[in-house]
């Protein structure tokens, strides 16, 4: 089944927020066989939501808006849609009591555009927020549906997940999709669809899809397939059997599934072998660090990192000898080897990692071009490094770089216990 998403807002089309509603409803709606085929940013006005409503119902079966539903002036998308749906507002007086409850319990006082939030559609069907003041609407109109829910993403995933998806289900009954993300990094899509065409041509051939999802430093395959007759365990199968085949031809790249992340996987292996990690980063100036502690649970295994940006932070803080920096340059193996060592010693973790590179847009030299980067990896029994040569791209490289340390830990690990 077909739909689309609608998203309103001026902030929107002037770039001032990003919408990540649209991705996330899309993404969720795929398992349940509901693709969205289209996807409209318009103005908060009344016309544009007149126009684009008007259309979107002549092309999908179901519409879902995000935005709108404020208590300012400027939202204006409740009244409109009422005046489209040929219904009126009236004002809901358990909606009403639930806001005056949530502004009693912040301590605010209630505004009367605040009550106004409870000024609903009278022949929708509300979908309930939990978490702020602006209801989702239900409306139905010659067999199709449309579903209106305020922009904040919190409340939006709110709405859906305590019983819009659910509703959704009840009401389609689409062919339902199964779907295996698995996660690679060190590899660009190209390279992998050409070691990987033959393993591509065959789950071709048995009716799976295959997509490539690139991003800086990591690349996303989709495998899917859709069963018309309900039998998904035989399209998991055939999804499972493609994801152990790649996985087994490409050991040092795979290193999660679905919505892991790196850092994530890393932290479960750490945690599990009671090990610990500090780090040491010069060019990627701690994003290793935010990685590695957006991971619930990280303090069971990351003892600390240093970011020494420059030589004299390198000398006193990681005691790296400064005659290897006049030698050999910051950029250099030799350097990072000393860096990597230096955090292991430091904070008595069992890994150390270090970074140091020229991120750009500008420096380099005709030896040290911008995008060469040195990685190191420091254990008890050796010191590993391996060398970069990215592009000019400043946040690209920074990217890259720490998701290639995560990496190299990770199959540093796991190779000494096959």
């Amino acid at each position: 089944m077909e739909a689309e998403i609608i998203t309103i807002g001026d902030e929107l089309l002037l770039g001032q927020t990003i919408d990540t509603n649209s991705a996330w409803l899309a993404e969720q709606l795929f398992p349940m066989g509901i693709r969205i085929q289209r996807i409209t940013t318009i103005r908060d006005t009344r016309d544009a939501i007149l126009n684009e409503v008007h259309a979107a119902f002549k092309r999908s079966a179901l519409i879902l808006i995000t935005g709108g539903l404020g208590p300012t002036r400027d939202d204006i998308t409740k009244e409109t849609l009422a005046e489209y749906f040929g219904t009126h507002l009236e004002r809901n007086r358990e909606v009403l009591e639930e806001i005056e409850r949530f502004f009693r319990q912040k301590g605010r006082p209630v505004l009367e555009v605040n009550r106004a939030q409870a000024d609903l559609p009278a022949d929708a069907t509300l979908l309930r927020n939990t978490r702020g003041t602006a209801q989702g609407m239900w409306f139905e109109k010659d067999g199709k549906v449309l579903i209106s829910m305020p922009g904040v993403p919190y409340e939006m995933k709110g709405i859906m997940n305590d019983g819009g998806f659910e509703r959704l289900r009840e009401r389609f009954n689409s062919p339902k999709f199964v779907q295996r993300l698995v996660l690679t990094q060190g590899l660009g899509e190209s390279y992998i669809a050409d070691l990987m065409s033959d393993w591509e041509q065959s789950l071709r051939n048995e009716g799976l899809a295959l997509a490539y999802l690139p991003s800086p430093g990591l690349v996303r395959l989709r495998i899917s397939g859709s069963a018309s007759n309900g039998d998904l365990r035989l399209i998991e199968e055939r999804i499972n059997h493609y994801v152990k085949e790649l996985e087994r031809r490409l050991p040092h790249h795979v290193y999660g599934y679905d919505r892991a992340s790196i850092a994530g996987v890393l932290g479960n292996i750490l945690q599990e072998r009671s090990a610990s990690l500090s780090l040491a980063e010069s060019c990627s100036g701690g994003y290793i660090s935010h990685l590695i502690t957006a991971v619930p649970g990280a303090s069971s295994y990351y003892r600390g990192g240093v970011v020494c940006y420059s030589n004299e932070a390198k000398v006193e803080l990681l005691a790296v000898d400064s005659e290897l920096l006049k030698k050999h340059g910051a950029v250099s193996e030799e350097v990072v080897r000393a860096m990597a060592m230096g955090a292991r010693e430091r904070f008595g973790s069992t890994y150390a990692l270090a970074t140091s590179g020229i991120a750009g847009p500008n420096g380099g030299s005709d030896e040290k071009p911008v995008g060469t980067v040195w990685v190191a990896m420091a254990s008890a029994k050796r010191c590993a490094t391996a060398k970069l040569n990215l592009g000019k791209s400043r946040s690209r490289n920074i990217t890259i770089s720490s998701l290639s340390a995560l990496n190299m830990l990770r199959n540093e690990i796991l190779s000494k216990e096959l």
